[in-house]
């Protein structure tokens, strides 16, 4: 059978962010210092991409269940090259913001890289405004060091799709 790479690398991406959402998402704790508004602002777009991801990705059930049939092979093999690569760029300096990471990995891979451009399942990834999200956690905040992390995030996501996008799968 012939298997859509591309949705199987966009699946274990969305799959990876997700992990990153729900590491955070109900913390009480806040990992940086910055307003309340850019911390509103994380809040709300991390649960509504969540909410969109499980909207096109299967319960985490049905990949343990299914784990031995060869696309979730493939989506696990995926999944676990994107875990690797930025524990890789995170070995020298563990400090990291997950919500930015997530969103500049699927910044790239939607808009930069084009990817599933014309596949309606993922439109709203297609279509999100990831320029409006880059203003708000770089421009508008006043924390320097908040800012360096967001930059490095995006460095880090930047490195990890480029490499991503030529994983052979076979």
């Amino acid at each position: 059978m012939i298997l859509n790479l591309s949705k199987i690398k966009t699946e274990a991406l969305l799959l990876f962010c997700k992990d990153l959402i729900l590491s955070y998402k109900d913390k009480e704790e806040k990992l940086f210092d910055v307003s309340l508004d850019i911390d509103n602002y994380i809040t709300s777009i991390s649960e509504d991409i969540l909410k969109q991801i499980r909207t096109v990705t299967f319960e985490d059930e049905h990949y343990i269940q299914n784990r031995n049939h060869y696309r979730i092979k493939a989506v696990f093999k995926a999944y676990n090259f994107i875990n690797s690569e930025i524990s890789k760029h995170l070995k020298e300096d563990a400090t990291f913001n997950p919500a930015m990471l997530f969103l500049a990995l699927l910044a790239i891979w939607f808009k930069e890289l084009d990817k599933e451009k014309d596949s309606k399942e993922f439109i709203y990834f297609i279509l999100f405004p990831y320029a409006n999200m880059y203003d708000k956690l770089l421009f508008e905040v006043k924390n320097e060091e908040f800012k360096k992390i967001n930059i490095k995030m995006m460095n880090i996501a930047e490195s990890v799709i480029f490499n991503y996008d030529r994983l052979s799968l076979k």
